[in-house]
């Protein structure tokens, strides 16, 4: 995917009836459906089922199965509850029959109340910041296995400036800061900049918790997967405007990596947070 345009075709699902819906996959070098896809595209589908004056202010999904990139996912929306204030979906993802994603969803209606933030970290802005693409560049002649593998991952529809080395050669502590955009503009409503979000959310937050254990977590045998994910939008935004995914993980435990993000526009409004826990697993 090269374009905003690109990927917004990705998340938007063809209706087949009855509040279900199809998706298409991205190829991906590891032939598995990227989280990030199907968090978007059970965004969309629940959002073609409320009322257009609701928003998405979170949603919860656990990864059951990994997605094979071959067979279209299958999408089945149902309607928990319409309240008077808030609006509540579950999606199952299925492929041949079987669930390998579920999530449930609230919308509400715009409201006035109470109203606090975090301040966002001070670190450097993305301007004086190379790309993490850029800083791979001497990984491909010293360490061209590391530099395919990591490239092939990468979203081109985004691009992403790392404020730390994207690829730490020592252990680190588990905090990362990371500046985000759409390489392009993209002229759509706040639902779909939801799914945009939720998509690209899925990005550098995993790896967070491999920090301190770079010397194995890296250059080692680790398979990375997304267990479950939790995102909550607070405010609205621009995904063709810089926004800072800022995480940390605090504990890694079991084979399992739990790392947290908050995501601020330029100005330092904290627009959405994020929760996740992976596997991460030594081979």
């Amino acid at each position: 995917m090269e374009t905003i345009k690109e990927l917004i075709d990705l998340l938007t699902l063809k209706p087949l009836g009855n509040s279900t819906f199809e998706g298409k996959n991205h190829p991906t070098p590891w032939g598995r459906v990227f989280g990030g896809q199907v968090l978007g595209q059970a965004l969309h589908a629940a959002y073609q089922t409320v009322p257009d004056d609701r928003f998405c202010h979170s949603m919860h999904g656990y990864f059951i199965l990994g997605g094979d990139i071959e067979v279209p996912i299958i999408y089945e929306v149902d309607t928990i509850r319409d309240g008077g204030s808030f609006t509540t979906r579950r999606v199952v993802a299925k492929q041949n029959g079987k669930a390998i994603f579920i999530t449930a969803l609230s919308f509400q209606l715009e409201q006035e109340g109470f109203d606090h933030q975090i301040r966002m970290p001070n670190v450097l802005p993305p301007d004086s910041l190379l790309s993490d693409i850029d800083q791979l560049r001497d990984l491909k002649e010293s360490d061209p296995g590391l530099y395919r593998r990591l490239t092939a991952i990468h979203p081109n529809a985004i691009e992403f400036r790392p404020v730390e080395k994207f690829i730490p050669y020592k252990t680190s502590r588990p905090y990362r800061h990371v500046w985000m955009k759409g390489r392009d503009e993209a002229q759509v409503d706040l639902p779909m900049q939801h799914q945009i979000l939720a998509y690209a959310s899925d990005y550098n937050l995993l790896t967070t918790a491999a920090l301190p254990h770079a010397d194995e977590a890296v250059r080692g045998k680790v398979f990375y997967a997304s267990l479950d994910h939790a995102m909550y939008f607070h405010r609205p935004f621009q995904v063709d405007n810089w926004l800072l995914y800022a995480t940390d993980s605090p504990s890694a435990s079991g084979s399992r990596g739990f790392s947290r993000g908050n995501i601020f526009d330029q100005e330092g409004n904290l627009v959405a947070s994020v929760v996740q826990e992976g596997l991460m697993r030594k081979m």
